[in-house]
């Protein structure tokens, strides 16, 4: 299983207020929970500076990270940047 990261940018203009936002939030959790059953979530944080959002998933196939990522850009309205990461005693042994 290979681990990415999602990091994920909110369009300013897509909500007025919190509520807004959770609901979006509640409607992409729904899409990717139906569409996206072989991306495993391990964690979210809400984080300051350059990103709204950072989350950790695993998959076994890239192809369906990128289709929720999709779905993140179109339901939550933001913009993402997907890493492939390499957890750092595998990335040492590697070399």
């Amino acid at each position: 299983m290979g681990t990415y990261i999602i990091l994920s940018r909110v369009s300013p203009e897509a909500f007025r207020s919190s509520k807004d936002l959770k609901e979006a939030a509640a409607m992409v959790l729904s899409k990717l929970k139906s569409e996206c059953p072989g991306v495993i979530w391990k964690d979210s944080y809400a984080t300051m500076g350059r990103f709204d959002f950072v989350d950790t998933v695993v998959s076994d196939d890239p192809k369906k990270v990128e289709k929720a990522a999709m779905i993140i850009r179109a339901y939550g309205h933001s913009t993402t940047e997907t890493l492939l990461a390499t957890p750092w005693k595998e990335f040492i042994a590697s070399l």
